[in-house]
């Protein structure tokens, strides 16, 4: 420790010890009115050094001076009064127990009160000057340094999220921002004041507030804002010519905290796929589920894969075996995982779920608990053209995963499937019906719990709309989509992710999860947003229609009428029960189909998939 960092630490116990002996002094002088008599003055002079002594113990007992003052808050001030009650408890118990020969030692009650109301006050009030001197220094110096105005801003939201990033703003000096105010939505709130700034009214309001406080910009912190609150408090700032940025979602924000390095513009995923998700009401439940258990996860360098093992890891597995074929994207989940997990219970593995004997390995070697099986082709397009890989990948693969898991005693298996596979029209989503079937009737005669998650499409995978659409804004045009009228169900990939591993936790006979995936958008809408977002007009570019591909649909659904869901214990969470099938007519075609793909007759595939009573209708032209 340097000289200068030994005398910083040293000074405030020097200061509290001499606050310590001022109250302890003036506490005489208030209580008698004036200089003690003799008396009292010998009690004072005898007693003081003690008295310091013991206060500057018991501060340090209770690590007072760890605290960073520059960042004290009500806990810091409960601290404080906890360090400074033993002293004043021992003082008293002196007065009622000693007996008055020891006078000396004896204070009177109101000396004791006037003394712990001194110290109190003393303490808290040097240490919040230091504070505020400490802020006013930093503002002034980076004010000097940037020489220019800090950014007025609004915080739209004056809840808890709004208080966190109010607080850490004024510590975050260096940003630039100065709050000016709040708005909330809540009327009962408008005129409250939060550590010294107004709730000036209400979004509603906002064109008044901006014009007469001179607003520069906005920032959403309403931490669990559902996409629907977002977009029209967007639309509510682009009307007055707000700028408006965001801090994170608390599904974003694994550790809990808000940090303001994270203070973003909106993105795509907060108009349309940032729902309110209530992980924590079940965090007890769903950690018990895989705290300590080895757990394998297919497909996982994909989107959702590689973002089941990072939400995975920190639920504290034994082990977490991350499977893919594709090195690469094995070699990045692993990267990224690393410097924040063990990497003795991080088991990368390539491998093919079509290769039997490779993935018996896999199960003879790890002996995994829970299997998270999202390996599957998803591109419905493509797979229209690759029909036979689409159904041994898709098919078998999830097969023999099923046969593995019930074999080797799994005690859990969460199939990944999609809204696709109802009333399926592609290859695609035909392979996931099937697999949701396959799973059905493996876990009717199995002790594994089986179970199917169904959702709709993930915001910026690999492969998305998204992406594209960004490729599209960034080179000029044109915009190209397949029809105007086409709508999607829309989720953030953190999002479906948290609430497959939520689904995991139910299901036993292969019931199949549906998410609640709120409304479908218009995907011509998602572009025009997207347009915004990079800060273009819709003017600007060039909507051109491709037409439908090979089995797409117009509209997507979650459900078919013959499935009668049942609600959960996790709100954005439905269970379907397992349909009943014709099972030895359905194996028997199962056979037939994969022997079909084996030997690449396409067209014999798509006749058995029409066969097997899943709702296919082949539709070639889309």
């Amino acid at each position: 420790m340097t000289n200068d960092r030994f005398w910083v630490r040293l000074s405030q116990p020097l200061l509290d010890i001499a606050l310590f002996v001022g109250a302890f002094g003036l506490a005489f002088v208030i209580r008698f009115e004036g200089i003690p008599e003799p008396e009292h003055l010998r009690r004072l002079v005898f007693l003081f050094p003690y008295v310091a002594l013991a206060r500057l113990i018991s501060f340090a007992l209770f690590s007072i001076y760890a605290i960073d003052w520059k960042y004290i808050s009500i806990i810091d001030v409960l601290s404080i009064l906890k360090a400074t009650l033993p002293v004043t408890v021992l003082l008293t118990l002196i007065r009622v127990v000693v007996p008055e020969t020891w006078g000396i030692i004896r204070l009177s009650f109101g000396v004791i009160a006037l003394e712990l109301l001194l110290v109190l006050g003393a303490t808290l009030g040097v240490r919040m000057t230091r504070r505020l001197a400490i802020e006013l220094f930093e503002r002034k110096k980076f004010q000097n340094v940037s020489r220019r105005l800090p950014s007025r801003t609004l915080l739209v939201g004056a809840g808890n999220a709004g208080n966190v990033t109010l607080k850490e703003l004024k510590q975050r000096t260096d940003l630039g921002i100065e709050v000016v105010g709040f708005v909330d939505d809540n009327v009962k709130k408008v005129g409250r004041i939060i550590q010294g700034v107004p709730v000036l009214g209400t979004t509603g309001e906002l064109r008044e507030i901006v014009k007469k406080y001179d607003i520069d910009e906005a920032i959403i912190s309403i931490a669990n804002a559902s996409s629907k609150a977002i977009r029209r408090i967007v639309e509510a700032c682009e009307a007055v010519d707000l700028k408006v940025k965001i801090v994170p979602g608390l599904f974003e924000i694994l550790d809990g905290r808000i940090q303001l390095t994270k203070i973003r513009d909106i993105n795509i995923d907060d108009l349309l796929g940032r729902s309110v998700v209530h992980f924590r009401e079940h965090l007890a439940r769903v950690t018990q589920q895989y705290r300590q258990k080895r757990i394998l996860v297919t497909g996982a360098g994909g989107s959702i894969g590689s973002e089941l093992c990072r939400q995975l890891s920190i639920l504290d597995p034994q082990a977490l075996i991350i499977v893919d074929k594709d090195e690469n994207s094995v070699y990045e989940v692993e990267r990224s995982l690393s410097p924040v997990y063990n990497g003795q219970r991080l088991k990368p593995v390539i491998a093919d779920i079509r290769n039997l004997s490779r993935m018996r390995h896999l199960f003879e070697k790890y002996r995994p608990e829970i299997v998270f099986h999202a390996a599957a082709h998803k591109h419905v397009p493509l797979m229209e053209e690759n029909v036979s890989e689409a159904i041994l990948n898709n098919i078998l693969g999830t097969k023999q995963m099923a046969e593995l898991a019930r074999d080797f005693g799994v005690l859990s298996f969460i199939f990944i499937s999609t809204d696709k596979a109802v009333r399926p029209t592609s290859v695609m989503g035909a392979t996931k019906k099937v697999g949701e079937i396959i799973v059905q009737e493996i876990a009717a005669g199995s002790p594994t719990r089986f179970s199917c998650v169904r959702f709709g499409n993930v915001l910026g995978s690999r492969g998305s709309v998204v992406p594209l659409f960004q490729k599209q804004i960034a080179e000029g045009g044109p915009i190209t989509l397949t029809h105007p009228e086409v709508k999607r169900y829309f989720m953030s990939i953190s999002e479906a992710v948290q609430l497959i591993i939520q689904a995991g936790t139910l299901g036993n006979k292969g019931e199949i999860c549906v998410l609640n995936m709120g409304e479908p958008i218009r995907i011509l809408d998602l572009a025009k947003d997207m347009i915004k977002l990079s800060g273009f007009q819709e003017e600007d570019f060039e909507f051109r229609y491709i037409g439908l591909r090979k089995g797409e649909k117009l509209n997507e659904e979650i459900l078919i009428d013959e499935e009668k869901i049942q609600m959960t214990q996790f709100m954005k969470i439905f269970i379907a029960p397992p349909i009943e099938v014709d099972q030895p007519k359905f194996f028997t075609l199962l056979e037939r189909l994969l022997k079909a793909a084996e030997e690449s007759r396409d067209d014999d595939v798509i006749a058995t998939l029409k066969e097997m009573n899943i709702g296919y209708v082949h539709s070639p032209q889309g």
